[in-house]
């Protein structure tokens, strides 16, 4: 019997020796992460296990229990700090813990405009502090398959916000955040259509709506600029817009649009071809993807600046006219 209890204390013994060495290991080993950086943001008031659900959720491969029982045995789960952090692959869940108990938010920030092309945000994330290039080099098809869309093409794919990043991030990490933040926008705008809209595909709402983003000068005209643009489509007549021409026209263009340009050919001039151009030519934020699957009750077919930034809208071509020598011609 003697030998029988002893024979069990040396297992036992044996047993927390090597479960404190694994635990030790995994206290010092960096995390698996599903991507090259996890972001969480937690709020004030968040219980330790919700913490470390999310960090799950958000990417961390490690069990959830396991997570929650080191910020528990640590005895500082309860000094830890709301706040949205970011994390790389030589993060350990020592140093985890310690960025949250510290409030380490080391972050920096970057804008991306409502209405900005692709060109427009490469430019700006080469102007980010502190972000690794690493898409720079990268052709617009070459990004959309590094994100793993590679059928898709790149205008319009990134939604419009600021974003935070932790200094040395790459700008193909905000990149990822801003292109899935897109397709969650543009999924609830188009769950949230009209019943009667002549758009077939969500990718058609996401080119309206960057037409519509590109024409509206004032926030309370863009459901009328999209009802105008969505009657349009309804009958067949051309959408008849500038900012796809200019968009076309690319580096050729050089700030003034003559009637030659409109005459001139291209997959993205709207006097020349009906319907929609074949990508979206900018950005569009909420309010504008909210406006082309939902715009305002109009019978309006035209529309021209008044110069204060608002429009003028008109259901025929002679008020349309009438409007235009208003507005633009000062008679």
């Amino acid at each position: 019997m003697k030998r029988w209890i002893i024979r069990t204390l040396i297992a036992l013994m044996a047993l927390a020796v090597a479960t404190a060495l694994w635990l030790y290991l995994w206290l010092h080993r960096p995390l698996d992460l599903a991507t090259d950086t996890v972001e969480v943001s937690i709020e004030l008031g968040t219980s330790p296990r919700s913490i470390a659900n999310a960090w799950v959720q958000g990417g961390v491969q490690a069990p959830a229990w396991l997570l929650y029982e080191w910020f528990r045995w640590s005895g500082e789960s309860r000094l830890i700090r709301a706040g949205s952090y970011e994390i790389d692959r030589q993060t350990t869940p020592i140093s985890l813990l310690g960025i949250m108990v510290r409030g380490d938010e080391s972050k920096a920030f970057v804008r991306f405009n409502e209405g900005w092309t692709l060109q427009q945000v490469r430019a700006e994330l080469a102007r980010a502090e502190a972000l690794k290039p690493t898409t720079a080099a990268m052709s617009d098809a070459e990004l959309m398959a590094a994100l793993g869309d590679a059928s898709t093409a790149a205008e319009g794919r990134f939604y419009p916000d600021t974003y935070s990043y932790s200094k040395g991030s790459t700008d193909l990490a905000v990149l990822r955040r801003a292109h899935h933040a897109m397709k969650q926008r543009l999924a609830a705008a188009w769950a949230d259509r009209a019943a009667d809209t002549p758009l077939r595909t969500p990718d058609e709402a996401l080119t309206l709506a960057s037409i519509v983003e590109k024409e509206t000068g004032q926030p309370d005209d863009r459901g009328k600029v999209a009802a105008v643009f969505i009657n349009r489509l309804r009958i067949g007549m051309p959408l008849q817009t500038d900012p796809t021409v200019i968009y076309g026209m690319g580096a050729a263009f050089d700030g003034n649009l003559r009637k030659r340009d409109l005459q001139a050919d291209t997959p993205y001039n709207t006097y020349t071809r009906r319907g929609l151009p074949p990508t979206p030519i900018s950005m569009p934020g909420k309010a504008s993807l909210l406006a082309a699957v939902r715009p305002q009750p109009s019978r309006a077919l035209y529309f021209v600046a008044r110069g204060d930034g608002s429009s003028e809208f008109s259901e025929d071509l002679a008020a349309h006219n009438r409007a235009v020598n208003k507005f633009q011609r000062g008679r």
